[in-house]
């Protein structure tokens, strides 16, 4: 595999149509630097924000990958991700004019030909992998899909995918290495049954669809009604269509091509995990639904592995427990009760968040000029989060109160600043140790906490803690 990052030479631009949306998009390729990674940027939206490649920001699945951050949003992401990965690109930023990644031939073969033609350029520093220590599994009781990732020095995928209808039933595809992604995988275009397209144009999608560019499967013994609504509905002819007639298999190009593609989605999707994975991906019936779930799971566990890194969290969703709630849980009251949301509460770790906002009193007398959250404030946020953690380990939390004693290797990475939201990690370093007298029950606890604003450590600190009973002398 290619050790050292890399970008393109040059800028280059294309017009197309989207998928879904039907709207005609201009998308620049440009080059960027090492460890910016892969980026959208909205270029018709005020200030022109970038959307980072990463799991997190996935909002929606249905017939391709969409991601949003704030508000500004980015569809069909999957092909050109995939063309990204499959030349072994990490940095690069992906400027458009509009919502959606134009659709050029359906597969990822158009893209592939760009970015070459923008040539790659090798940069001067070394490739950050993802790697496994030991086997990860990963299951969708729904679906039934099943992924298996090993250790491997390399980067290898292998797809079984299993449909009940002619004339895909059971396909196998496999990418032995990167080099061959261009001639094996690139040009394996999407898939479609004919009767599929009427529903999927009246829910919105397939909007700006050109039949040429897409396999589409019939196996009814009469086509002609199915191919006169898509025609009243599209005003698009349907001149290809794979029947159980022998000569219409020409048009395919790989006598596998679904699971190719299938494959081709799956690279698209792997690429949100961030960073270039070093491993082997044996998967059964992946779907862009699961895909997704599958490499949250897989990117929580190799962050975890490596203990550090962002851990993977949606904000959007229902916390754990809301502010009212933790106030049940700690003494402490405005303005010194700065934990918002607890999302994640689990054996050894927590998650939680804290939305800084100009209305914060700190900010009238602490560089009110340049807003910046103190430090001090920061630490007191993991310590509170810290706190519920270790008192989510005694039997009746609400009898003890948690102080803190010392703090070891305290950093501080970047400014806090208003409008961040503060994702607060903490995790149990050894098991809580207690102590027992005739005058009180005394417990001593050791965390490591780190602040994340996005993928970037803003503060870590590891953080010792005393658990005393209420209304017992320490």
């Amino acid at each position: 595999m290619q050790h050292q990052q890399q970008t393109i030479q040059r800028t280059i631009c294309f017009e197309g149509i989207g998928l879904h949306t039907g709207r005609k998009v201009k998308v620049t390729f440009t080059p960027m630097p090492i460890d910016t990674g892969i980026q959208f940027q909205r270029m018709d939206l005020p200030d022109q924000p970038f959307i980072e490649a990463s799991v997190i920001h996935v909002i929606q699945t249905e017939r391709g990958t969409v991601l949003e951050k704030g508000q500004a949003g980015v569809a069909t992401v999957e092909h050109l991700l995939a063309a990204v990965i499959g030349l072994q690109i990490d940095n690069i930023a992906i400027q458009l004019d509009g919502p959606e990644v134009p659709d050029l031939d359906g597969s990822a073969l158009a893209f592939v030909e760009l970015l070459l033609e923008a040539g790659l350029l090798q940069q001067e520093a070394p490739r950050q992998f993802f790697k496994l220590k030991e086997k990860f599994i990963y299951d969708d009781p729904d679906t039934g899909s099943h992924y298996e990732v090993y250790p491997d020095t390399t980067y290898n995928l292998h797809v079984t995918i299993a449909y009940n209808r002619w004339p895909i039933g059971h396909q196998y595809a496999s990418l032995a290495t990167l080099a061959d992604f261009k001639k094996e995988v690139a040009p394996a275009r999407t898939f479609i049954y004919l009767d599929e397209i009427t529903a999927l144009y009246q829910k919105g999608l397939l909007q700006g669809g050109d039949p040429a560019k897409a396999v589409i499967f019939s196996d009814h013994a009469d086509h002609s009604a199915w191919l006169q609504q898509v025609t009243e509905l599209s005003g698009k002819t349907i001149n290809h269509l794979v029947t159980p007639d022998p000569t219409s298999a020409s048009f395919l190009r790989y006598i596998n091509e679904p699971a190719r593609h299938k494959l081709l989605d799956l690279m698209g999707d792997l690429a949100l995990l961030g960073r270039p994975l070093q491993a082997k991906l044996v998967a059964d019936m992946p779907g862009h639904g699961v895909n997704i779930a599958f490499v949250t799971a897989l990117k929580n566990h190799l962050l975890r592995q490596e203990s550090k890194g962002a851990p993977i969290c949606d904000l959007q969703a229902t916390p754990l427990f809301d502010v009212k709630q933790i106030s049940k849980m700690l003494p402490h009251r405005y303005p010194f009760q700065l934990v918002d949301k607890i999302m994640e509460l689990g054996d050894s770790y927590i998650i939680g968040v804290k939305n800084v906002t100009m209305n914060e009193p700190f900010f009238q007398g602490h560089f009110p000029g340049t807003p910046v959250m103190p430090g001090v404030l920061q630490v007191e946020a993991l310590a509170q989060t810290g706190g519920i953690l270790i008192l989510h380990k005694v039997p009746d939390p609400s009898d003890y109160l948690t102080y803190f004693l010392s703090i070891d290797g305290c950093k501080f990475r970047r400014i806090v600043v208003p409008g961040d939201t503060l994702v607060l990690h903490c995790t149990l370093l050894a098991d809580i140790k207690f102590s027992t007298t005739e005058k009180q029950s005394v417990g001593i606890a050791k965390v490591k906490g780190r602040i994340f604003v996005g993928e970037h450590l803003a503060c870590e600190a590891v953080l010792l803690a005393q658990i005393v009973k209420q209304h017992e002398t320490v």
